[in-house]
C-alpha cells in the first residue's frame, strides 16, 4: 500500500474529485441534503424537503423512492451503497481520477431520475 501510494490516492481523490463532485450535485439535485465525507468515503443524505431534512425513506426502512434511487444508480452502472435514507460514496482507495468522475456522472443521471420525489420548495 505505502509503495503504490493507496492512502495518499484516497485523500487525493477525495479532496480533488468526489467531495468537490458531490457538492455540485447537491446544488443541482435537491433530494440531496446533506453530503459529508473525507478520502473515499462518503456519506449523502437523500431528503424529500430540504428545509425539513425529510428523509427520503424512515430510519430503519427503505421506501418506494429510495428504491427508485438504488434501481437507477445500477440501471447507470453505479453500486449504490444504502443505508435507510443514505447513500454511501465508497470506491476502492486505488480509484483512478477518470473512474472517480464516470462514477459521479453515473451518480448525476440517478439523482435525475429521483427528482420528481423531491417535494419541498
Amino acid at each position: 500500500m505505502k509503495e503504490e501510494g493507496i492512502v495518499e490516492n484516497a485523500a487525493h481523490i477525495g479532496e480533488t474529485i468526489l467531495g468537490p463532485g458531490l457538492r455540485e450535485l447537491a446544488k443541482k439535485h435537491k433530494v440531496i441534503g446533506d453530503v459529508r465525507g473525507a478520502g473515499v468515503f462518503w456519506g449523502l443524505d437523500i431528503v424529500t424537503d430540504r428545509e425539513s431534512r425529510n428523509p427520503m425513506a424512515p430510519y430503519g426502512a427503505s421506501s418506494p423512492a429510495m428504491n427508485e434511487l438504488i434501481a437507477a444508480c445500477k440501471k447507470n452502472g453505479l453500486m449504490p451503497f444504502p443505508n435507510f435514507n443514505r447513500l454511501h460514496m465508497t470506491p476502492p482507495c486505488n480509484i483512478s481520477e477518470a473512474d472517480a468522475r464516470l462514477g459521479l456522472e453515473m451518480l448525476d443521471k440517478a439523482l435525475t431520475e429521483i427528482g420528481k420525489h423531491y417535494t419541498g420548495a
